[in-house]
């Protein structure tokens, strides 16, 4: 009952902080919030997990139950974590309560309903990683929207209506799109299966019991489900050219909101394509290879090209993630060790850096009121604690060695170039250096437009064209950065924390593609 008594203590203090005044809201959201991320902790170093929880491995804090029964499907409480979710969850627990201490400065009103919905997001975040029921975890899936919608609309910028509707829009249209993909591959499977669990669906779909559906037959049924739910998860990635919403969502939502958008919730499209279409469905992910590898390098290039253009920090932050989302993809869809590996890895080293680089940004914001790049320079020599992190964070992003970008890139470029999946593309085994040669000129393009930023806002004659007095940020603003570098750092200088459960999880989904080592 360990991932229930988790889900629990997060939801109960979602619930006290609803309820707590104003004026105590952020220091007791904050309390509550470190518990979770020390159950977290302790589950970590309590795993015994072996396998991948979706292809017959033994899990680790493992509950099932039949709860109800839905025609002639059981809907059961299915929880229990694997090498791959362990991380993702420790990932959302702890980067909660740097977020919200993040909040402290920011957010100045309805401060219980904000701390509050924070919590409510991470409960829902963290059964996103730890259900193993389709019903269950979609359930938890769409609940993440609604908290994030209201903390965009109500406590967001100038435009935060017009980003709130769009990422519901968006978000929703991909999740219906998911949900008909993935129901028509039940529908399929006919009376081979009895409940919605997702392990036995995943086992029935590798075993072909696939029949048709409506005069469509198994192979087109396949094709067509693996689609819908890659569309559908790709637009929460985002992947190009489903990405508009992101930028707008960014720039309009508070600082600790970008930080779990960024850090968290886009890993939900990534987690989720790697367990419904690249585990459930691999021999369709291996024959549109090519297709998908494209798509994953043109995510890279064009994010990055898009970020040089912007002359907002935070929007050059946004569309950064959009390439750094990118080399997941290359990594899934390269189907070896390496390649998967490093992808999952990567959603943990861009969680951290990613929020660790909106933190920095919200931090410059607090102070000066400003995010245009020609509105400042020469801010080191007045915040040189929040300068140093943000300087450090950003050759995190571009790749620099001993930090966990580094080892995440360096894993997915390894996997994408020794790929026999790819190698068996369209491209042929030229194709294996054009997709990871591609891919690895991203790293180029960020370093121009991060190095660019940071010269004309960082360094020189200080400027400010706003009307505000600069002065070093305050401990709460600071602290949560030097954590966060700190953690960047660690998981750079010893990766496999996280890489050696990582590799153990998506050792057998290699060898059902086979991808090679």
């Amino acid at each position: 009952m360990i991932v229930e008594a988790l889900l629990a203590v997060t939801l109960v203090s979602a619930f006290a902080v609803f309820l707590a005044p104003d004026k105590i809201a952020g220091k007791l959201a904050f309390v509550l919030s470190l518990l979770p991320a020390a159950g977290s902790i302790w589950m970590y170093s309590d795993f015994n997990g072996s396998g991948n929880a979706l292809l017959g491995g033994k899990l680790a804090f493992e509950e099932t139950f039949k709860w109800v029964t839905f025609g002639p499907y059981a809907l059961n409480w299915h929880v229990g974590l694997d090498g791959i979710s362990m991380p993702l969850l420790v990932l959302t627990a702890v980067l909660t309560p740097l977020a919200i201490l993040a909040a402290w400065t920011p957010i100045q009103s309805r401060q219980s309903q904000f701390f509050g919905l924070m919590l409510f997001m991470e409960m829902s975040l963290l059964g996103v990683f730890s259900a193993l029921d389709f019903f269950i975890w979609f359930i938890f899936w769409e609940m993440v929207l609604v908290p994030m919608y209201f903390l965009i609309g109500i406590w967001g910028g100038p435009r935060r209506k017009y980003a709130a509707i769009k990422f519901f829009v968006y978000t929703n249209v991909a999740s219906l799109l998911m949900f008909i993909g993935f129901i028509a591959l039940v529908f399929g499977l006919g009376d081979s299966i009895t409940s919605l669990d997702m392990p036995v669906i995943a086992q029935a779909l590798n075993d072909g019991q696939l029949g048709s559906l409506g005069g469509v037959g198994a192979g087109t049924l396949k094709a067509l489900a693996f689609f819908a739910m890659f569309i559908g998860f790709g637009v929460k990635v985002p992947i190009v050219p489903f990405h508009t919403w992101l930028p707008d969502a960014h720039v309009e939502a508070p600082t600790p909101v970008s930080i779990m958008l960024a850090g968290v919730m886009l890993k939900m499209g990534t987690y989720a394509l790697l367990r419904f279409n690249f585990t459930m469905l691999p021999g369709v992910a291996k024959d549109y290879a090519f297709i998908i590898a494209l798509v994953a390098v043109v995510s890279v290039i064009y994010g990055a090209l898009l970020a040089l253009a912007q002359s907002d920090l935070k929007r050059i932050v946004a569309y950064s993630s959009v390439s750094s989302m990118g080399y997941v993809i290359l990594g899934l869809v390269a189907f070896n060790m390496y390649g998967v590996g490093g992808a999952t890895f990567q959603m943990v080293a861009h969680g951290l850096i990613s929020g660790l680089m909106f933190m920095a940004v919200g931090v410059i914001y607090n102070t000066t009121h400003t995010r245009m790049v020609s509105d400042m320079s020469g801010l080191a020599d007045k915040m040189p604690i929040t300068v140093a992190v943000f300087v450090a964070g950003a050759f995190g992003y571009m790749g620099l060695p001993l930090m966990a970008g580094f080892a995440a890139e360096f894993f997915i470029f390894v996997g994408a170039f020794h790929s026999t999946v790819l190698a068996g593309t369209v491209a042929g085994t030229n194709g294996l250096a054009l997709f990871t040669g591609a891919a690895m000129f991203g790293i180029v393009i960020v370093a121009g437009y991060l190095l660019f930023a940071m010269q004309r806002t960082l360094f020189g004659p200080f400027r400010l064209e706003t009307d505000y007095e600069v002065g070093r940020a305050s401990f709460h603003d600071v602290a949560p950065l030097v954590v966060l570098i700190l953690l960047v750092i660690l998981l750079g200088v010893q990766p496999n924390i996280f890489y050696h459960m990582i590799q153990d999880a998506v050792g057998e989904m290699a060898l059902l593609a086979g991808g090679g080592a």
